[in-house]
């Protein structure tokens, strides 16, 4: 067969060409070159998916975080990794990400569409800050992040009642309501002053949105901590007209070292109290009646224990006049029967120069003869519907709980103190009560709350015009109430559940959500039936002494058993201990309040405080500063007249005499501190 081809200028050249057949042997170098074109053409998609890939990875970085579509991690300066989150309710898709300047934004999981973004803002050159919102389109779809805490330790939160600093996380709890909690009778809720708000040993704190509705869980195994947020099964409500979907949104910071970023948070985040309480009530005791009365306290033992302490030669910045002076709970008038001349028992009182607090609560019980009328004018919490009164079981009995949200039922509990005052010359009030856990699982109010812990908050506002001397046991969201607050009652004994070991790291924990003014609760505890150490009603001799040297180094201090129910020892340690704080400790911790105005600043602070980079400091919980120039190391073990110290590097100068002129953090090892003693250390 011939084939005629193009010739030159010339014009047709014809050749005879034969036309081979491909042969059986041609065949694999055709394969070979398919398949080297196929890889080829599959090299060039991968650099083509690779060089995309790329670029997607830029895109979700933004300065010190990295996004991906389980979760995102933060890195400080030097690299290292110092946060990270785990998205637990869906995977995000990254095909609908996109970065616009220093926001990151996402518009769908892998199964449904959501509003997602993290915006990086730089306050301040040493401070780096993520603003992380998750927010569902479809109703009742819990959000729920998981942050792994094994990087640091952690503080902050709740108080508990098993303190531990720094937070010390067992088992396993699925997220449960954020909310203020009685956890004397609810042992394994979270605390009754609480602030959605975290920090860690490395720089790094998370504060939650207080429009969140927050869900808190763990699981030490995977040492992470659940952060969620949802609508349904739980007392949280979205605002009327509004669908029920979940919003997950934070503030991550990022500073130098745990002190600085905690000053940072305080500063843009907290409240910040107005004015500094009653100058006396830093440096005299209360003397309150609960511990040594009980409910079983009237006029005339009231009068002695007044008189025993003027017998005793102690001071007292007022007494405290405690559960049961009234009939029924919700009365307001004194029992005829128990106080038959309460008038004139307040005017010798204020003769012998005592100032007189009450107890009160937010019940009425429903034999008080306060209940129908509060009923008839609809002043009490009710139920979902809002057509009936919520009852309600305290540990007084079963009643209403005011309405603190409904203006009326404000009014009309404040005018039962304004009659107190004025007809006896009351001094102040101690709020008991106030936490969440009194409320019904769901309820109504005059006006809306979405948070059931804003009625803690509304609570606490009653105490404003008795904060000079007031006293609260609960707080969300309340540092500018700027009273006194107490946590919770503690029990007779040494130990980390309610007990002496608590008090450091509750006061801690407290300090560093914010409220400063801090009365530890009373020397000695409470003496309950079953909770006290000790063969007698009364706590432990030895607990009582190394309680009360321990108190004397707190903002305030709290008798209630009073030190002559023991011996003379006793009554002489008491003066030494009441004195040190009049003239040591309540000066530093008065020029230290007028401080915390501006500041929020920690009256009482951790170790770690001035030694920000010591892991050591990270972890002690059983010493504290008062302001940064005064360290105390009380003794909290029974049978102990010594005690491991640590100290910071610095200049220290011992309440011995002893100088320590030290360049590195020193341990001092069973250092002597006899049973009349707290080892205390000056900078000097």
């Amino acid at each position: 067969m011939y084939q005629v081809v193009p010739g030159g200028a010339g014009g047709t050249i014809t050749d005879v060409i034969p036309k081979q057949k491909h042969t059986k042997d041609s065949r694999p170098l055709v394969g070979a070159g398919v398949i080297g074109l196929f890889l080829v053409i599959a090299a060039v998609t991968a650099w083509c998916y690779y060089i995309a890939s790329l670029r997607k990875a830029e895109l979700l970085k933004t300065q010190l975080l990295d996004l991906n579509k389980d979760g995102y991690i933060i890195r400080n300066q030097g690299g290292s990794i110092v946060f990270r989150m785990d998205f637990r309710s869906g995977t995000l898709d990254l095909d609908s990400c996109s970065k616009e300047e220093e926001i990151l934004r996402c518009d769908r999981t892998t199964d449904r569409k959501l509003k997602f973004f993290i915006k990086t803002v730089r306050p301040k050159d040493t401070v780096q800050c993520y603003r992380v919102r998750w927010e569902e389109l479809v109703p009742n779809i819990p959000v729920e992040h998981a942050m792994t805490y094994k990087f640091a330790h952690w503080y902050g939160g709740a108080v508990s009642a098993i303190q531990h600093w720094p937070i010390s996380i067992s088992g396993q709890q699925a997220p449960k309501p954020f909310v203020t909690s009685d956890i004397y009778s609810n042992r394994e809720e979270f605390g009754g002053i609480l602030e959605s708000y975290w920090l860690s040993s490395n720089a790094t704190a998370i504060k939650i949105n207080n429009s969140v509705p927050f869900h808190l869980g763990w699981n030490d195994t995977e040492k992470t901590m659940y952060f969620q947020a949802r609508y349904h099964d739980t007392p949280f409500k979205p605002n009327p007209g509004e669908a029920p979907c979940a919003e997950l949104s934070y503030r991550v910071c990022v500073g130098l070292d745990v002190t600085s970023i905690h000053k940072y948070m305080v500063r843009r985040y907290f409240n910040k109290p107005y004015k500094v309480p009653a100058k006396v009530m830093f440096e005299h005791p209360i003397w309150s009646t609960w511990a040594l009365y009980k409910r079983d306290i009237d006029q005339e033992k009231l009068l002695t224990y007044a008189a025993n302490i003027r017998k005793y030669n102690f001071n007292c910045s007022h007494l405290e006049l405690d559960d049961r002076y009234t009939k029924r709970y919700g009365d307001f008038e004194f029992d005829p029967v128990k106080f038959p001349n309460a008038s004139e028992m307040f005017q010798k009182l204020k003769s012998d120069g005592f100032l007189v607090s009450l107890w009160i609560h937010p019940f009425v019980n429903y034999d008080s003869e306060n209940f129908h009328p509060l009923v008839e004018r609809g002043l009490f919490v009710r139920e979902p519907t809002g057509r009936l009164p919520a009852l309600v079981h305290w540990w007084n009995g079963i009643g209403g709980i005011l309405d603190f949200t409904n203006p009326e039922a404000r009014e009309w509990f404040a005018s039962q103190l304004r009659s107190l005052r004025s007809k006896y010359g009351v001094s102040s009030f101690k709020f008991d009560a106030g936490e969440t856990n009194y409320l019904p699982w769901k309820f109504s109010t005059k006006n809306h709350i979405r948070d059931p812990s804003f009625f803690t908050r509304r609570y606490t506002e009653m105490a404003v015009h008795y904060n000079d001397r007031a006293e609260l046991r609960s707080g969300y969201q309340s540092q500018n109430i700027s009273c006194f607050f107490r946590p919770t009652d503690r029990d007779s004994v040494w130990g980390y559940e309610l007990g002496l070991k608590s008090l450091i790291p509750t006061v801690l924990t407290i300090s560093i959500l914010g409220y400063q003014f801090i009365l530890p609760d009373m020397i000695g505890g409470n003496a309950y039936l079953n909770h006290t150490s000790g063969d007698r009603a009364l706590p432990d001799r030895e607990l009582y002494i190394r309680w009360l040297e321990l108190s004397a180094f707190m903002p305030s201090m709290q008798f209630s058993i009073p030190p002559w129910e023991y011996d003379n020892e006793v009554v002489e340690i008491a003066r030494k201990y009441t004195a040190i704080h009049k003239s040591l400790v309540a000066p530093r911790v008065l020029e230290l309040a007028g401080e915390v105005l501006d500041t929020g600043d920690p009256i009482i602070r951790p170790l770690w405080w001035i030694a920000t980079g010591d892991e050591t400091a990270y972890k002690i919980d059983s010493q504290f500063l008062i302001g940064d120039d005064l360290m105390v190391a009380p003794v909290l073990e029974p049978g102990k007249q010594e005690r491991d110290i640590y100290l910071p590097a610095g200049h220290w100068r011992s309440y011995k005499g002893e100088r320590f002129d030290i360049k590195e953090p020193l341990h001092l090892t069973d250092y002597p501190v006899d049973l009349d003693e707290i080892a205390f250390f000056l900078w000097v």
